[in-house]
């Protein structure tokens, strides 16, 4: 019998209390740069949660449309 692998909620945050929107984009929604608008917090916490098979992911953030890598990871796959 196959084991059955579920998705699990991942939440994604980016810190800018000046930023008047903030969008996550990234492999897991084809870069869509709309895909998933993220919740601003009261104390300038932008946030949004996907739920995703484990695995290996890339991702950046736009903010006020600017793509911004996440200033808190230190993995970074260079562009090809």
């Amino acid at each position: 019998m196959k084991e059955r692998i579920e998705k699990k909620r991942i939440c994604f945050r980016y810190h800018d209390p000046e930023a008047e929107e903030v969008y996550l984009s990234g492999s897991f929604n084809g870069w869509n740069p709309e895909a998933n608008c993220m919740k601003k917090s009261g104390d300038g916490v932008w946030s949004a949660v996907v739920k995703l098979f484990p695995g290996i992911y890339e991702y950046r953030f736009i903010v006020d449309g600017l793509w911004k890598n996440d200033p808190v990871c230190d993995h970074y796959h260079p562009n090809r």
